[in-house]
């Protein structure tokens, strides 16, 4: 069974000039301590994805 989402966890995916874009809440990325113009690296993981910190 499949867990009931809160609000807060479900975004909508916007277009961004030629690409697509998604929102991150700011309680999560204030918990992550990333900040606007921070690089991140995205793998495709089954039907989602993973978003992790780059590093060098």
């Amino acid at each position: 069974m499949r867990k009931k989402l809160k609000d807060d966890e479900i975004r909508k995916i916007y277009a961004h000039g030629n690409s697509l874009g998604v929102t991150l809440p700011k309680e999560l990325t204030n918990d992550l301590k990333w900040r606007k113009g921070q690089k991140l690296v995205l793998k495709k993981h089954g039907r989602g994805i993973v978003i992790s910190d780059w590093r060098e």
